[in-house]
């Protein structure tokens, strides 16, 4: 079987690299996939006329019901959607998205979501079938510096993940103590955005803006620092924060409904709701040496436990036979 793989490709994001996962697991089944980037395609008919001039497409699949999903509202094969996230957790609230989702989950041969909390959210705005939509946590794969404590926020340059939220309480908390300093590390997606960071950083102490790394660098400033932060105003699921728990880090998240279905409040990780809250729990983490190994150790049973690649892997190689 051939299948068209539609996503948002936008090098080193989470989309891709899940994308490219996926497409692993689809292509090691025997099938052939091909990968390509929403951005490529203006409309669905675009790529209703693209699979017409190529008949030996058999199915296809999505990430993102918005994004990438639409496109696929013209087709004459059948194809199955991925959640990201931000489709569930954002667009639903724009009435003119949302109608359009609703058409493309209507569509779909079947949907997946990475966690419960996504698949209750689609139900209740987008009124699909419980059973057209399967629950499969992402998978990841597993493969410091003395006296300072590096706090790490791995995320891609743009709105939705905020990464300007906690600098004024983490520069003011850094004045007090200098060992503690905040670094951001991730791709440059939105350029205006970039500039005000950039800027922001310039004139603020304690907090720094690194180049984005290859994933292995990425692990060995991981590996380095003392707990990997994220204050996402909204996501599906984050990967840093799996791979965190995975090479047993400790993770302060903020208190948002993607981040709290993996991060169970000083069980698998912190959890904060303003940059004064995250300060707080911050200093608990560096005195309570109890808690800091607890969630480090509960973080990676939860991963070992519901994000396995084996699981993820067969999940997506059953649905696809579901495009037969």
């Amino acid at each position: 079987m051939k299948l068209l793989f539609l996503a948002c490709l936008e090098p080193k994001t989470g989309n891709h690299t899940t994308a490219e996962r996926i497409r692993s697991y689809i292509e090691s089944a025997g099938h052939i996939c091909e990968l390509r980037h929403a951005e490529e395609f203006q409309s669905s008919s675009d790529v209703a006329n693209m699979l017409s001039q190529n008949l030996e497409f058999d199915g296809a699949l999505a990430i993102h019901l918005f994004k990438a999903g639409r496109l696929l509202l013209d087709i004459q094969v059948p194809f199955g959607i991925i959640f990201g996230g931000t489709d569930i957790n954002e667009d639903v609230k724009v009435e003119k998205k949302r109608a359009v989702m609703e058409k493309v989950l209507l569509k779909a041969r079947f949907a997946v979501a990475f966690t419960d909390k996504l698949k209750e959210e689609a139900m209740l705005f987008l009124h699909s079938q419980s059973s057209k939509i399967y629950v499969q946590p992402q998978g990841i794969s597993g493969e410091h510096v003395e006296r300072l404590h590096v706090f790490l926020l791995i995320c891609g340059i743009r709105r939705i993940k905020d990464p300007l939220y906690l600098v004024e309480s983490f520069s003011e908390w850094h004045s007090e103590n200098p060992q503690h300093v905040l670094v951001i590390i991730g791709p440059r997606i939105d350029p205006v955005l970039t500039d005000a960071v950039e800027a922001v950083v310039r004139r603020t102490a304690g907090v720094f803006l690194a180049r984005q790394r290859s994933q292995p660098e990425l692990h060995a400033a991981m590996k380095r620092c003392f707990a990997v932060v994220n204050s996402s105003i909204s996501e599906g699921m984050s990967a840093a924060i799996l791979e965190a728990m995975d090479l047993g880090l400790p993770v302060l998240a903020r208190d948002i409904p993607g981040n709290t279905a993996v991060v169970q409040h000083e069980v698998t990780g912190l959890l904060y709701s303003s940059p004064q809250e995250f300060v707080h729990q911050s200093q608990r983490l560096l005195s309570d040496h109890e808690l800091r190994a607890r969630v480090i150790r509960n973080g990676k049973v939860y991963v070992v436990k519901h994000h396995s690649l084996k699981q993820e892997r067969e999940t997506y190689q059953r649905l696809v036979d579901m495009l037969h």
